[in-house]
């Protein structure tokens, strides 16, 4: 088969790359790649009842498939460049929020209608967070839900679908260059195109590692961000998420001057599992449909750690950790704040008596024998942090899943157009290691459509 553009990964990427190519160029041949299955057939099997924890399947229907690891987050679009990734250091801030605003419309126009943009503009708690030593992030918010913003991935495909080709189940091998061409090698056949676009997100950050060893794309060391997800009564956050629903908020610590932040903030929301090449890690997500929102809000603190000479496998040293996780309690840890600081393992009895239930099945147990003392004690800082601007955060009941985990790929070399440095081969979203969001991942692939519909 020959197409003229063939995209790598149909996570958002890779679907607003096809979009904006079907609206620019509707006369280019264009085929779709995916590991994972389309939208209607993701289906984790995990139901609490019979399955009640990971069975790591062979393709993670939470993290591969029509709409990426994002189709079954809340579906938050942050707009700003705070943070989320570096796209603007390659192509402008003003042109990176205007994509993020573009992106914005297109999911509007797609069933995404009537869901409510937040905003940090003007707010008073920068003030309160300020005053507690705490930095509250600018950020405009669209909240489409997990059930939202799968009405408006299941409409672009809609859409899409008979506009180009999607290869469903169909992991890519390898990449091969032929006389200013690229092969794509999958299930013992090939296809080939003049332009093509990689979007395999961060559960595909081995397997971009892998190609850009044999394409000798320079590459060079990302982060890997570790902590836990926080699990509390809604009402203590209430005050926060009624008026900003997500606040990125970072504390420096007093003992190592690290930082910490919140991330992936979910008001009424429930706990999950993630797995990440056969590691179960925890997440969380939210719905816009009130009939499935719960008591309890939850959230990500999470401690950044780079790593340069001798050890430079950051991913590698989270993984190790997460592995660590999963041998101690069989998937994902939970432990009481209360047992956490008085140094002692939570139980069943413990955690039903207390005040929060859990949204998710995880295994009572003893996080510091898990996360280092540095990231931990961390972790307990910001935790008091939080309690002076949202009191109630630091109660024994609180609830701490372990460990949460962010892998980002290796920072692939890329200019201005996301280019490599073979002309036509393009490596978007958090699949590059530049990208770490819904909103900057999906403006990174109407960034390169635009180019390609110019050029080609």
């Amino acid at each position: 088969m020959k197409y003229d553009v063939i995209i790598v990964g149909a996570g958002p990427g890779g679907i607003f790359s096809a979009y904006e190519l079907m609206k620019k160029r509707s006369d280019l041949k264009i085929a779709v790649f995916e590991a994972g299955f389309p939208l209607e057939k993701r289906h984790c099997p995990i139901d609490g009842k019979k399955v009640k924890s990971c069975i790591k399947c062979k393709t993670c229907a939470i993290m591969n498939g029509f709409g990426g690891a994002g189709a079954f987050s809340d579906g938050k679009y942050n707009i700003t460049n705070d943070f989320g990734g570096t796209l603007y250091e390659y192509i402008g801030r003003e042109q990176a929020t205007g994509l993020m605003k573009y992106v914005d419309e297109i999911n509007m126009s797609h069933g995404g209608e009537g869901t409510k943009m937040y905003s940090t503009a003007g707010t008073k708690f920068k003030k309160l967070c300020m005053q507690n030593k705490l930095k509250l992030l600018d950020a405009s918010v669209r909240h489409l839900g997990t059930d939202i913003n799968y009405v408006v991935l299941e409409n672009l495909y809609n859409e899409m679908k008979d506009h180009m080709d999607f290869y469903f189940n169909t992991p890519v091998t390898s990449l091969e260059i032929i006389d200013g061409s690229y092969r794509v090698h999958y299930n013992d056949t090939y296809a080939d195109c003049t332009q093509c676009i990689v979007s395999v997100g961060r559960s595909g950050s081995k397997w971009m590692e892998h190609i850009c060893q044999d394409l000798d794309i320079p590459t060079k060391s990302n982060r890997v961000d570790i902590g836990v997800r926080v699990e509390l009564p809604a009402v203590i956050f209430s005050h926060l998420t009624d008026e900003l629903y997500e606040s990125k908020i970072v504390y420096r610590t007093e003992k190592f001057e690290d930082n910490v932040r919140t991330f992936c903030m979910n008001p009424y929301g429930i706990v999950v599992n993630e797995n990440t090449n056969g590691i179960v890690t925890v997440n969380g997500h939210s719905y816009e449909d009130p009939e499935h929102q719960t008591e309890n809000t939850n959230f990500a603190l999470l401690v950044a750690k780079h790593f340069s000479e001798p050890f430079k496998d950051s991913n590698g040293y989270g993984e190790s950790i997460a592995r660590l996780s999963n041998m101690l309690g069989g998937g994902v840890i939970v432990q009481r704040f209360g047992d956490l600081v008085r140094g002692r393992r939570s139980n069943t009895k413990r955690i039903q008596e207390g005040l929060v239930t859990p949204t998710l099945a995880a295994t009572p147990g003893d996080l510091s024998l898990v996360l280092p003392k540095r990231i931990l004690d961390g972790i307990i800082e910001m935790i008091y942090a939080l309690d002076k601007i949202a009191p109630g955060t630091a109660n024994d009941d609180t609830l701490l899943y372990g460990v949460e985990v962010k892998f980002y790929n290796m920072e692939v070399e890329i200019d201005e157009n996301l280019e490599t440095k073979y002309k036509g081969l393009y490596i978007i979203g958090d699949g590059s290691g530049v990208t770490h969001s819904l909103s900057h991942a999906s403006a990174s692939g109407v960034h390169v459509a635009r180019h390609i519909a110019e050029t080609l």
